[in-house]
């Protein structure tokens, strides 16, 4: 085992350059705190048009420009061009894929802005990421350790790296690591699209590449790569163990069941930490918690209520579709408004939901306001002024605002799912511990029930409830501890 592991990251947006989504910010925190505890990372992403090339000082690579693949009977010419990602502490070498006709001309990353569909070429633009991947290894002469794939724009490159390259000594030592992010999202093609992987044919089956008679880029990674891990504990036993959660690979995941890990994503406390968060009218910590309500005083201005300390605001930030529990919470909303609460809801998504939370805001104006869209600094409020969130999630693969809600000290009433049940523990009142409430079944009954034991703590036992956000604000969820997770995760796939 090297005492310093060579890393190739490989993602399809990484932050600050592009972001769509939570794996940007993975791809950005990730490598850096790696880097930090002293490993040699290098990351791989497409260099889309939204990327500002003056702007991030991304450079040309005499080694690296103009190199032919192909992609089926078509020849593509692309370069590799560099620059670094910057952090506080370390700066990590990033590696652009440059090609107009695929990447360069769209802003957009995955979808066409203007139809809202999937790019129909997308199929080719991943089989050229995942080529460009052993072009730039055999290129600079350089075999990491490591090559970490993350989603499904990535999931042919373990199989590559089994067939094209299994003879190659460059590629014999290294090792794959395939994290999912998101199940559903799948990079599913017709069959012809296998042809242009120019793959061995016996992967155009079931047993390889193909699921229902399509490509699958998300099932190659899983059944070639040497390991797989997913976003925190619990979601993957789900995955392996519940044929909900598979998104129709079931069979393939619980096939991998003991290559399959699960580690919880970190935060970002430079962001995310109400001691010193610019975006919040007061910062406050443990120590002098009381000056969170003078947050609770400005959002309960903002969203146009009176403040009274007496009743319990619960926020929401939240994509407003059902895998987040949004159909509960429309079941459950009549009665959730007969309660003695203040409700705000900051999100954005299915449009009969933003039709039903307007007209709800109007309906309970004194006990619920909304805003549809996505404001950041909003967000901040939410978590700072609110004395409760809620997060009804039907599927959670890891979950970012009850990590925040925990340090903001805002008591999280949560569904005990994937990254939910591994943060969220619930409060034993006669012994002190735990940090929230959660609730197992997925109905707007059970969900209610822990509203309602939250209420009643919170309105006659404030000093419990003191101990209860003091718990929270205790937890350390830094990208710190996920990367030595991560490091444990590459020892035991090098050992």
């Amino acid at each position: 085992m090297p005492s310093k592991y060579k890393i190739l990251f490989i993602t399809s947006e990484v932050v600050p350059f592009v972001k769509t989504c939570g794996l940007a910010d993975v791809s950005s925190a990730l490598p850096q705190k790696l880097q930090e505890l002293g490993h040699h990372v290098r990351i791989v992403v497409p260099k889309y048009g939204a990327i500002d090339e003056r702007k991030f000082k991304i450079h040309e690579v005499v080694r690296l420009k103009d190199l032919k693949i192909n992609i089926g009977e078509k020849e593509v010419i692309f370069s590799l061009r560099s620059s670094f990602l910057i952090g506080p502490k370390t700066r990590v070498q990033i590696y652009f894929l440059d090609n107009p006709e695929f990447f360069g001309t769209r802003h957009s990353l995955y979808t066409d802005p203007i139809t809202s569909e999937d790019y129909p070429d997308n199929d080719e633009r991943f089989i050229l990421l995942s080529k460009a991947v052993f072009e730039l290894i055999t290129k600079l002469g350089w075999a990491p350790d490591i090559i970490h794939c993350n989603d499904w724009q990535t999931g042919l490159i373990p199989a590559y790296h089994k067939t094209e390259y299994k003879n190659d000594p460059l590629f014999s030592s290294i090792k794959t690591l395939f994290t999912i992010h998101n199940m559903s999202a799948q990079g599913i093609f017709p069959k012809s699209s296998f042809e242009k992987t120019e793959l061995p044919k016996d992967l155009a089956s079931d047993k390889g590449i193909l699921h229902k008679g399509k490509v699958n880029f998300l099932k190659s990674g899983l059944v070639y790569s040497d390991m797989i891990n997913t976003v925190s504990e619990t979601y993957a036993k789900e995955l392996c163990q519940n044929k909900d959660f598979g998104a129709g690979l079931q069979t393939v995941l619980s096939k991998r069941k003991k290559d399959m890990y699960g580690i919880i994503n970190g935060i970002d406390d430079t962001i995310w930490n109400p001691e010193f968060d610019k975006k919040i009218p007061q910062r406050y910590s443990a120590k002098n918690i009381e000056l969170k309500k003078e947050n609770k005083k400005a959002l309960a201005e903002n969203f146009g209520f009176d403040y009274d300390p007496k009743i319990p605001v619960i926020g929401m930030i939240s994509r407003l579709i059902p895998d987040k529990g949004i159909d509960i919470l429309q079941k459950a909303f009549p009665q959730l408004m007969k309660m003695k609460i203040r409700l705000v809801l900051l999100g954005t998504g299915d449009k009969q939901y933003h039709k039903f939370f307007t007209s709800a805001a109007s309906k309970y104006s004194d006990k619920f306001s909304c805003f549809i869209g996505f404001d950041d600094e909003l967000a901040h409020l939410i978590e700072a002024g609110s004395d409760m969130f809620l997060m009804p999630s039907k599927f959670e693969p890891c979950g970012l605002n009850q990590m925040y809600s925990l340090i903001y000290g805002t008591v999280p009433i949560a569904r005990a799912t994937g990254g939910l049940a591994d943060t969220v523990q619930p409060f034993n009142i006669k012994n002190g511990t735990g940090n929230g409430f959660t609730f197992q079944k997925y109905s707007c009954g059970e969900m209610i029930a822990e509203v309602k034991k939250a209420y009643k703590i919170f309105s006659t036992k404030q000093d419990t409830w003191q101990i209860l956000m003091k718990n929270g604000m205790k937890s350390n969820f830094t990208w710190m501890n996920s990367a030595k997770k991560y490091l444990d995760l590459y020892k035991k796939l090098t050992d």
